[in-house]
């Protein structure tokens, strides 16, 4: 049993001094998939891979009243699956309340000497991609749930294939399914899906 895999049972039974042990262990590796998802984002976020992180962690470990986490977990592949979903909620969340009214709506902040020619907002992309994701887990949710450790914490296919349990080979055949549906649902048809 790995250490990660012991201090997550430690939590789950309620020890308050397992979360303080996890942090240490799984941060690095954290702080690299969160690195990951925020250099695919438009320059100019308020939220860096350190920040993403600890807002994730904080809901992953603290999130339960009493100290107790809001959910357990069936090892390291489950933990870092639940990470992945948490740093995906965060930024769709973050997404939403840029586009909120209350927050300028569609405005932007620019800087007059790097003003380019008008392009699709990240966080409507996110925004786009996240329902769509929604509408796949409804019809597949192993298929979703390869595509959020994929794009939102990074992981290799070998290593979401490990997380889901299943083959590389399939979770190979899924990849494409999934990116190929996405593709489709995101541009209504029309070109192939990208590499």
């Amino acid at each position: 049993m790995s250490d990660v895999t012991r201090i997550l049972s430690a939590v789950e039974q309620g020890d308050p001094h397992a979360a303080e042990q996890l942090l240490p262990l799984v941060y690095d590796e954290l702080r690299r998939l969160a690195a990951a998802k925020l250099a695919q984002e438009k320059p100019g976020q308020t939220l860096d891979a350190t920040a993403l992180v600890h807002e994730a962690y904080v809901r992953l470990a603290g999130g339960g009243g009493g100290g107790q986490p809001r959910r357990s977990w069936n090892g390291r592949g489950h933990f870092f699956a639940a990470a992945a979903e948490a740093m995906r909620r965060i930024l769709v969340e973050r997404a939403r309340r840029k586009r909120s009214l209350k927050r300028g709506g569609g405005l932007v902040r620019r800087d007059l000497d790097a003003v380019e020619p008008a392009a699709p907002q990240a966080g409507d992309d996110l925004l786009a991609l996240d329902e769509a994701l929604t509408r796949l887990a409804a019809r597949d949710p192993v298929k979703a749930e390869l595509v959020k450790l994929r794009h939102f914490a990074g992981l290799t296919l070998d290593e979401a294939a490990r997380a889901l349990g299943v083959s590389p080979t399939t979770a190979d055949r899924y990849w494409a399914y999934a990116r190929a549906w996405l593709h489709q649902e995101l541009t209504g048809g029309g070109a192939a899906p990208p590499p």
